[in-house]
């Protein structure tokens, strides 16, 4: 055993491709291939709730800001929003027309944005739990989508290579960055709003400013990023990456910190 592993946890039945944890909660939530969404309490008693409803893999989970509620989408082409507790109840929302690859609540919680390889992202209520619009000028499959911390801008990021910047009230896109060399898998607002970082399969981390439109920072890796996070200080940035890696990015000194080996 790796005396820095706390824990593991086992219980999902095919390949996980999502987590996400709430502070508020204190609990952990995953989504597999396995069709399932799995809840974990990070509590002493450690229960751990199976949730099945999708009819295909789980591709991504996220907490609402209160913890009260855990999103979902899936290949199923549906995304759910559940109750995380013992009846585990859903709501299933229906507009997109192919699998669903990326679900994020607003930091107030009252709207989601979804994206998909319908080449679409989509906006929804809720409280109302009712789709709002589409956002469509990505010409390839749409990988990821974020709201800024503000919640008035989108951001999505495409197999087309381009990482597309949104107005939430005008629905229009605002600026299209179009520099990277590869299909970009995973985008992210700064925690201050005023730039996003942006991962893919050219091994690239680029930080743009979005309200200069232009280019922040790049680090060159050599494995393609998955999926990457900032620090909540916005100090650092974590990257995943297919080396089987996560690398920490100093974005004061503009460096590489540290990186972490563990997953085979």
């Amino acid at each position: 055993e790796d005396p820095s592993l706390e824990r593991h946890f086992k219980g999902h039945r095919d390949a996980v491709t999502s987590v996400d944890f709430s502070c508020a909660k204190k609990q952990l939530a995953s989504g597999s291939m396995d069709s399932c969404l799995m809840i974990w309490s990070m509590k002493p008693q450690m229960r751990a709730y199976r949730f099945m409803g999708h009819k295909d893999a789980v591709l991504c989970v996220q907490f609402s800001p209160s913890g009260h509620l855990v999103a979902s989408g899936s290949r199923d082409k549906t995304v759910r929003l559940w109750i995380p507790s013992v009846k585990g109840e859903s709501t299933v929302f229906k507009a997109h027309t192919a699998t669903v690859r990326s679900v994020h609540f607003s930091s107030d919680g009252q709207s989601l944005v979804t994206a998909s390889d319908d080449k679409t992202v989509k906006v929804w209520t809720v409280h109302r739990q009712k789709f709002l619009f589409s956002l469509s000028q990505h010409i390839n499959w749409v990988r990821c989508a974020r709201f800024s911390p503000d919640g008035r801008l989108i951001v999505s990021s495409s197999d087309d290579k381009t990482v597309k910047l949104w107005d939430k009230t005008s629905r229009e896109c605002i600026h299209s960055f179009c520099e990277h060399g590869g299909f970009v898998n995973h985008v992210d607002f700064h925690p201050s709003g005023n730039c996003i970082a942006a991962g893919g399969t050219d091994s690239t981390v680029k930080l743009w400013d979005v309200r200069m439109n232009r280019l922040l920072q790049h680090y060159q890796g050599n494995a393609v990023v998955n999926s990457l996070s900032f620090h909540p200080s916005g100090n650092y940035l974590v990257t995943a990456s297919s080396d089987s890696t996560l690398k920490i990015l100093d974005l004061l000194e503009g460096r590489l910190l540290y990186t972490l080996h563990g997953h085979q």
